[in-house]
């Protein structure tokens, strides 16, 4: 393969969900080479093209109609807006589903069977189709019918109880983390369940449907967590920035701010322990094995503080850099995009929008040196690809097109 194809080249994919998790998986595939149809309602789109301001602006610096949250998940997709509400909208995305490889859909837990876009529905006229739910709950167990969103979820599954300030101190509570992360991480998992059906079908010819759950993505990367609970009876708490199974990994405070000391083993602790002028910390008994620090981490902390308030965040990274204890400041998002590290890895790109105007993105993380990831289509407006979609997957005409538009199946 040559660079200027993508990994996933020759796979086709109807995006049938809405919002964050089954967007950034369909993005994903999308990145990796695989061709993206976006199916939206007609009238709004996806709900996130309204989550805003910001806004899109055009090329005369106006505001458009798409927020920029639509733009996080939605790159190398062609939109096309049907109403699946009409007989002939439903029929036209059986017959997209037929040319397709992959379906991902985000519906709640069998509203699709009532317009024939089940699994069971179109697995009997497309066998090899490989079709990806999302749902809050899965399609079992007692909640399958439930709605799910990522905080809901995020409380549910346990991680607000361990996110924020330790019980009896200043703002302590449960806490979300500041992205919708089991969205996200439900997203990943499902580019990668999605991919291991496709390999499977290699062998087998079949497709497979993919049962995903937000709530089980989030138990399931409550990882050292839920392990230290499985093994020890405990149930983990709130520890702000501290970590539960090694110390010292948490921010310190610093003559003009914050940083982080992420020291993962004993070595590293005694050289920042030299560095900060305290190398007897390093043999103290107490304090010399991570199992020690755990222990008497009450202790050590406090120590550590009146220490390292003595210079500027700058001056503890230049100087822990040079004995190799992992450590860094605490950025803002501003900061981010500033870091010469990130512009060196290309971690923001721009693309042109059909607004009239280039709109920044953050790029894919992935580096693939043969199949590199390519950004062909920004984010598209809303059915900016209905006539293109169906005239080359489809091969309706004109005439074909303009009678569904007129039916209102299509916009």
């Amino acid at each position: 393969m040559t660079a200027a194809v993508g990994a996933l080249a020759g796979i086709r994919v109807l995006d049938l969900s809405r919002v964050l998790a089954g967007p950034w998986a369909a993005q994903l595939l999308g990145d990796l080479g695989a061709e993206v149809i976006k199916v939206e309602r007609p009238g709004g789109g996806d709900d996130t093209r309204t989550w805003g301001p910001p806004f899109v602006r055009d090329g005369a610096g106006q505001p458009t109609r798409d927020a920029a949250y639509y733009l996080c998940t939605n790159r190398n997709k062609r939109s096309i807006a049907v109403d699946m509400q009409t007989a002939a909208g439903q029929a036209l995305l059986q017959d997209l589903a037929r040319h397709c490889d992959v379906l991902i859909e985000n519906f709640k837990t069998g509203s699709l069977a009532a317009y024939g876009l089940d699994y069971a529905a179109l697995s009997a006229i497309h066998p090899r189709l490989v079709y990806c739910s999302i749902t809050g709950f899965g399609h079992t167990g007692p909640y399958a019918q439930r709605a799910g969103y990522d905080f809901l979820i995020q409380g549910m599954g346990g991680l607000m109880s361990i996110t924020g300030q330790p019980d009896g101190e200043p703002g302590a509570g449960p806490m979300k983390v500041g992205v919708a992360l089991t969205d996200i991480l439900t997203g990943l998992y499902a580019g990668n369940a999605i991919q291991a059906a496709l390999h499977a079908r290699t062998r087998t010819g079949r497709g497979q449907h993919i049962d995903l759950a937000l709530l089980d993505v989030g138990v399931a990367c409550l990882a050292n967590q839920a392990m230290n609970y499985l093994h020890s009876g405990v149930a983990p708490t709130r520890m702000g920035n501290a970590h539960p199974n090694t110390v010292p990994y948490q921010d310190f405070p610093t003559a003009d701010g914050y940083m982080i000391l992420a020291t993962g083993n004993d070595g590293q602790f005694a050289r920042f322990c030299e560095a900060a002028g305290h190398a007897e910390w390093a043999t103290d008994p107490r304090f010399a094995r991570n199992s020690g620090r755990l222990e008497h981490r009450a202790t050590l902390i406090p120590l550590m503080r009146q220490a390292t308030v003595l210079r500027s965040t700058a001056e503890w990274i230049a100087l822990l850099e040079q004995v190799g204890v992992p450590c860094g400041p605490i950025n803002s998002i501003a900061d981010v995009f500033a870091d010469p590290q990130l512009k060196a890895r290309g971690m923001q790109i721009a693309m042109p929008h059909a607004a009239g105007a280039e709109i920044p993105l953050v790029a894919n993380p992935i580096r693939l040196s043969d199949t590199p990831v390519q950004y062909r289509e920004a984010p598209p407006t809303l059915g900016q690809h209905s006539r293109e979609v169906l005239h080359d997957v489809l091969q309706l005409s004109t005439e074909d097109i303009d009678a569904l538009v007129a039916k209102g199946a299509v916009e």
